[in-house]
């Protein structure tokens, strides 16, 4: 561990005692799905008045103790293939921009969205996988799929203001076709690039209800965009390992948000790596927080 993520860790532990994550949680419309499986999470400590928190993460655990084939196939008590039924691969037509989305749910009249962007190499599949990274897509679907919503994997081709415009006209056909009802954005990755790009488009910005970050790049522009501005909630979670993106100088850009009074939060996984927010993000206590915020 490095001496500037070991100092972090150490200032962000001193609060609470050990207890379940899903103690802290914030209330919302969304049904629990498998919660004992993915939200019993152990919080090591809180700071920044509760906005911030500590998770324990334990790789023989969480992914060797999880996993039936370790970082390929998920054990299948967690995962409910239910949402097959009304999942679909195509290509749509958004604002006159063709786009390969996964989509689980219904095409219109849904009660919310959710769209995942993936990281570099990645494609509509990654977010569409079952038995991957701990069987966390295969919760999210169900989480939309029982509450009403539809949840969309889009393919990014370009990382630059062309995949910034596509996923602006998905944005925008989503809640188009839902009649207004509230669009979640959700980037991982070098996928961050998506979000803060999308959080300076002042019209991508009033279709949007919340955004998350998971291992998502350090945009120190992100305090003055449009998004910001307008107010919008947003969640980030992290690897304290983490050697691609930096989880102490996102923890703070959090905090500069927590100043200026936006609704933010901040999940550190303590020991954990590039991919451990995929796989490990509390989808039910993420969404919550974003829709009623």
């Amino acid at each position: 561990m490095s001496t500037a993520i070991f100092t972090f860790c150490t200032l962000f532990c001193l609060s609470v005692a050990i207890t379940p994550a899903h103690a802290q949680n914030s209330g919302g419309p969304l049904r629990p799905f498998k919660d004992e499986l993915f939200s019993n999470q152990t919080v090591l400590s809180t700071d920044d008045g509760g906005a911030s928190s500590v998770i324990d993460y334990n790789e023989m655990r969480d992914i060797n103790g999880r996993d039936e084939t370790p970082e390929r196939r998920v054990k299948r008590d967690y995962v409910d293939l239910s949402p097959k039924k009304y999942q679909a691969m195509e290509t749509i037509d958004a604002g006159g921009r063709a786009l390969e989305v996964g989509r689980v749910g219904a095409a219109s009249g849904q009660a919310f969205t959710v769209i995942f962007i993936h990281g570099r190499a990645g494609d509509r599949r990654l977010g569409m996988n079952d038995y991957t990274f701990g069987g966390n897509f295969n919760r999210l679907k169900n989480l939309a799929v029982a509450n009403g919503g539809t949840y969309y994997a889009p393919t990014v081709r370009n990382f630059d203001e062309k995949g910034v415009a596509d996923i602006a006209a998905l944005i925008a056909d989503a809640r188009a076709k839902s009649g207004g009802r509230p669009v979640i954005l959700a980037c991982a990755s070098m996928g961050s690039f998506i979000c803060y790009g999308i959080s300076r488009d002042q019209k991508a910005v009033s279709d949007l209800k919340g955004m998350a970050i998971l291992g998502g790049a350090v945009d120190p522009d992100f305090p003055k965009s449009a998004y910001v501005k307008a107010k919008k909630p947003v969640w980030f979670t992290h690897g304290s390992e983490d050697k691609v993106y930096s989880a102490e100088q996102q923890a703070t850009i959090f905090r500069s948000l927590l100043k200026a009074g936006l609704s933010t939060r901040f999940t550190l996984y303590k020991t954990g790596t590039h991919g451990t927010p995929v796989r490990m993000t509390d989808w039910k206590a993420v969404l919550n927080f974003l829709l009623v915020h």
